[in-house]
């Protein structure tokens, strides 16, 4: 598999929102889709499913199906055992979120949310009726941190729930043990449910690991729910499948009188997709970790070298840059380098409370092209 071949002719011919949105004269490095080849034996099913025509009323799962291959990935990949009874399949992970606040909090609740984050995490707040609390995550020297002083202030008595993000969309963190102990430790003493959005956590680089909340203990885990999809690692997004791991019956009662079919219906493709990437597909996975690890650090001496007055914390996990612009002293600097540079990227404000003077960059791409975003951004610089 080359990594390093990608045609730009034929990535623009995909239906995706990553390269349809802008026009053609733009490149688009934002939302966090890789532009990689899928692995060949989801190729091969598709491929299959065209001659069989197979996308009738899917099987709903049973802790023998799919939850039964996630309950052995996470085994293999972390050590955590856990029960596929426990487990439920979702359309998505976003749809857990809401689906989490609306059936475990009530109106007004406060939800810790640690800003810049991924914007539906913003979103679902708001959208169920939910009070924010913001506990931006300081940059520091190396790398962005939590501020347990700033969240036991910011959290008040009615302050019900906890949104975690780790690995961490936008900043790259892959949050370490001990930062999660602490975390672990203030929800339960604040009796806290957290929602363990844990998407990224097959991309994380040498150096790092990513560690389950849930698997901290059983005190935590009990008010733990546990979101993953194979979308993100294996760039499979379109095929709408997520599951959702709960710590304790408790919450997954409580969350099942949601009926089912509110719940959405699940798709024939994205089940069998999400099981041959979970099954059949780590080889294909570990090369693209392998190649990703050198783009972000190819993309690093780039800024360090090209873009003055921009800077880079590299990443730990995931495959997008968050990179600091406020040196700038631009108001937008997303505006600068889509009007001057015709770079697609992430606007940092839509991140909440420190996204300010950021963009995000998805460097999920061939080195060739992603070298192309970066000579239109210090293009964008050299003619501000």
């Amino acid at each position: 598999m080359s990594l390093d071949d990608l045609q730009i002719d034929r990535l623009r011919r995909r239906r995706g929102e990553k390269w349809r949105t802008y026009p053609d004269d733009v490149l688009p490095a934002w939302v966090a889709d890789m532009d990689f080849p899928l692995a060949p034996p989801l190729q091969d099913y598709l491929r299959e499913l065209t001659q069989t025509t197979d996308l009738g009323y899917p099987i709903n799962p049973r802790p023998d199906a799919l939850p039964r291959v996630f309950a052995d990935r996470m085994h293999e990949r972390f050590g955590w055992a856990i029960d596929p009874r426990d487990v439920l399949v979702l359309t998505d992970v976003v749809q857990g979120m809401y689906l989490a606040l609306w059936t475990l909090t009530e109106q007004g609740d406060g939800v810790v949310v640690q800003t810049p984050v991924y914007p539906p995490f913003l979103a679902c707040v708001a959208d169920v009726g939910r009070r924010r609390v913001d506990n931006p995550l300081p940059r520091g020297p190396e790398r962005h941190e939590i501020d347990l002083d700033a969240l036991r202030e910011a959290a008040d008595v009615h302050t019900r729930a906890l949104l975690l993000c780790n690995p961490q969309n936008p900043t790259g963190r892959a949050l370490e043990r001990d930062e999660l102990e602490a975390l672990a430790q203030l929800a339960i003493e604040r009796d806290w449910i957290v929602v363990s959005d844990e998407i990224h956590c097959d991309l994380v680089y040498p150096g790092h690991r990513h560690v389950p909340l849930a698997t901290l203990g059983p005190e935590i885990a009990e008010r733990t729910i546990t979101l993953m999809s194979a979308s993100k690692a294996f760039n499979i997004a379109g095929t709408r499948c997520a599951l959702a791991h709960f710590g304790s019956d408790r919450l997954r009662k409580r969350f099942e009188a949601l009926p089912r079919h509110l719940r959405g219906g699940l798709g024939t493709v994205g089940l069998a997709a999400t099981e041959i990437a979970w099954t059949r597909c780590q080889p294909w996975l570990d090369e693209v970790v392998t190649y990703l690890d050198g783009s972000r650090r190819h993309l690093a001496q780039r800024v360090a070298r090209d873009l003055p007055g921009i800077s880079m914390q590299l990443p730990e996990a995931t495959y997008l840059a968050w990179l600091d612009c406020r040196e700038l002293g631009l108001d937008d600097p997303w505006r600068l380098f889509y009007q001057q540079g015709r770079v697609a990227l992430s606007a940092g404000p839509a991140f909440g409370p420190g996204g300010e003077g950021f963009v995000r960059l998805n460097f999920a791409t061939s080195r060739g092209l992603l070298d192309e975003v970066v000579d239109r951004m210090a293009g964008a610089l050299a003619r501000r």
